[in-house]
């Protein structure tokens, strides 16, 4: 799975950001994430993202940015609390999708194709800057800290949501690493998901933070089995994995996740319910 792997403290040792044309790793990104329709995954943590807004508090006329947004389901949510919502994400077919839940839903939410690590805004745009599993995949962790700031006005609030290490995600992460490497030098998305780091990310840029440990449910209407088909036809990172794999490899990683979604079911029906822990990351711009 592109930018995984299980060193969270180690250093990115990849080249300065130019363009987003030129360079490989947002070109790689790109990639990744366009691999599929991600809908079905976050329409399975609905509830979650639900709950995660309300805690958030948006006011009518805070101006809120969405940071890899994909299909749109926070920038929607935050619409409709009254924010004047931007929504960003990698991936023009996710932003594509968003725009067409923005027009069914009746919600003017305007939806950028741009790059978490050098976000086409200004200065102090927002008064909320907001991302829920999303900038954790920025491959320069870095560069998109600094960008969540650079663009929350001071006294502005960023808002995120990170799988934390322990979870059943970050073991369902694992398991593709475990199949394929993540590009050499990249630092683990996971490492957004412990507080201490999350602290050294952002720095004495931020005047406050508080991380709180949250769990929240994905829930799919279908058996285990099923569920790992829905990832291998519609998460980008596992489709990219598949693809690099082999068959063996692929094999295994199917094999992997079914048995991870078998574990952890709390569904008894025939459906799939797994519950994940995620570090809720709340900071004020100084």
């Amino acid at each position: 799975m592109s930018g995984i792997t299980s060193r969270p403290q180690e250093e990115l040792a990849v080249p300065a950001l130019t363009s987003v044309s030129d360079d490989p790793l947002t070109a790689r990104a790109r990639a990744v994430w366009s691999g599929g329709d991600f809908s079905p995954i976050a329409r399975s943590y609905d509830a979650g993202a639900a709950a995660f807004i309300d805690r958030v508090g948006i006011v009518p006329g805070d101006s809120v940015l969405d940071v890899a947004c994909g299909t749109g389901n926070l920038a929607l949510r935050a619409a409709r609390a009254g924010g004047a919502v931007i929504g960003v994400d990698i991936a023009p077919n996710l932003i594509d999708e968003a725009r067409r839940e923005a027009i069914a839903a009746g919600l003017a939410v305007q939806f950028d194709v741009g790059d978490a690590e050098a976000l086409p805004y200004s200065d102090a745009q927002f008064d909320v800057t907001v991302t829920m599993f999303g900038t954790m995949f920025a491959y320069r962790q870095d560069a998109a800290a600094a960008e969540l700031v650079r663009v929350t006005r001071s006294g502005g609030r960023i808002v995120m949501a990170n799988w934390v290490p322990e979870s059943f995600v970050g073991k369902m992460l694992r398991a593709h690493t475990a199949i394929v490497a993540p590009p050499a030098g990249i630092p683990s998305p996971l490492a957004w998901g412990v507080a201490e780091n999350v602290r050294e990310r952002f720095g004495n840029r931020v005047s406050s933070l508080e991380c709180t440990i949250r769990t929240l449910e994905l829930r799919f209407p279908y058996p285990p089995a099923g569920v790992t088909e829905v990832f291998a036809a519609c998460y980008g990172p596992t489709i990219a994995t598949l693809k690099a794999a082999g068959q063996e490899g692929a094999s295994r990683l199917r094999a992997d996740l079914t048995r991870l979604f078998e574990e952890h079911n709390l569904a008894r029906n025939g459906s799939t319910i797994v519950a994940s822990d995620y570090l809720e990351v709340r900071a004020r711009v100084a």
